[in-house]
């Protein structure tokens, strides 16, 4: 066997989402062939990439049916998160994907499904960090168990910049760190505007795969200022299945495909699809309608990202401090972990096939 025959084919071994094959893509590297051992790596796009068996099997297939029906074929991966960022120079230069969380209206569990993801990705093997933008609400002190901590400074040349707490592996950072919980934060817009910039631009975030946002619910001032502050890489909308919810995520989607903003949707999860009992895991009872979320996303031709079921642990585990990723609930992470993996691939092929978003310059 030779290296020219093992390439040749992994020619026929194709990147679903990215439309060609593994070879022509760059993403095989480090190929060694030993006799009848093969060996090499293959570069995903993403770590948490839900395609990867599905390519290391195809691989070995095509070498053991095209060079050698006895080769010993070893399959190792790597990820370099795919990113569409040439602004390097800019603010979060070392950030490759910035990834909004919204939805139309409060109470569909948008900060629910904002952490669970980030833990996903994280646990993915991605580098993440958690920005919680809702200045009035914020929830991330109390879901990751860090009420009560403050962050601290660093200096950073002529510039102090806040450091973001670190908890289950992933950076984090909200009003609600800097802001005793029992006082409420009473500002105009203008001052909650002010603070997501310095969430964005007076934080050390430095190597991030992904940045993920919690944003407040509706279509106001804090969403234009983070459009305004950085390129949002794109949207993932939070729904609940019932038609109230739906009329409001219309909003959200509206929202940012007007044109001056034009920020792409990755895809629509729906949160509290259906509840199920801890004492009978098989049982779905739609208690807020039923697949709501998927039709929007068929009506709009948005990538429907997955449901989400109404699971008491989900809500415990928030009020803990401890997120169902962090949990032994197999059948919630699973339900996380598909969400997760579908966002990922959704955003590779966001940056596979549209140039990057641009900051917003003006909103009339």
């Amino acid at each position: 066997m030779t290296q020219d025959q093992i390439l040749q084919a992994l020619r026929n071994v194709q990147e679903p989402d990215l439309g060609s094959d593994i070879v022509t893509l760059n993403m095989v590297k480090d190929l060694s062939v030993n006799g009848d051992d093969v060996s090499f790596t293959i570069v995903l796009t993403t770590p948490a990439c839900p395609m990867k068996d599905l390519m290391k099997n195809a691989s070995i297939n095509a070498i053991r049916l095209l060079v050698n029906k006895e080769a010993n074929v070893t399959v190792n991966f790597t990820a370099n998160t795919s990113s569409v960022r040439k602004d390097t120079g800019a603010i979060l230069p070392k950030v490759k994907n910035i990834i909004a969380v919204v939805s139309g209206k409060g109470g569909v569990g948008k900060s629910t499904v904002s952490a669970n993801l980030a833990l996903a990705l994280s646990q993915g093997g991605a580098k993440v960090g958690l920005m919680d933008a809702d200045i009035y609400g914020p929830s991330v002190p109390i879901m990751f168990g860090v009420r009560g901590e403050r962050p601290k400074m660093m200096d950073n040349g002529d510039k102090g910049l806040i450091v973001p707490l670190e908890r289950y592996g992933i950076k984090l950072m909200s009003i609600g760190l800097l802001v005793d919980e029992k006082n409420a934060v009473v500002w105009r817009g203008p001052m909650a505007s002010s603070a997501i910039r310095q969430f964005v631009t007076d934080v050390f975030w430095d190597e991030l795969d992904y940045l993920v946002i919690d944003m407040p619910p509706g279509t106001g001032d804090i969403h234009l200022t983070l459009m305004q502050t950085v390129p949002v890489t794109g949207v993932v909308v939070v729904t609940t299945p019932q038609d109230v919810a739906l009329a409001d995520a219309k909003k959200g989607i509206a929202m940012f495909g007007q044109a001056q903003i034009k920020v792409p949707i990755i895809g629509i999860v729906e949160n509290m699809s259906y509840f199920t009992p801890a004492e009978l895991p098989e049982n779905k009872y739609y208690i807020f309608g039923k697949e709501g979320g998927k039709r929007l996303a068929e009506e709009y031709d948005i990538p429907f990202l997955g449901q989400i079921p109404l699971v008491q642990s989900i809500r415990e585990g928030g009020d803990k401090g401890v997120p169902i990723m962090m949990t032994d609930d197999a059948v919630s992470k699973a339900a996380f972990e598909e969400f997760a993996g579908l966002a990922a691939r959704s955003i590779a092929m966001r940056n596979a096939n549209f140039a990057a978003t641009r900051v917003v310059e003006v909103v009339a």
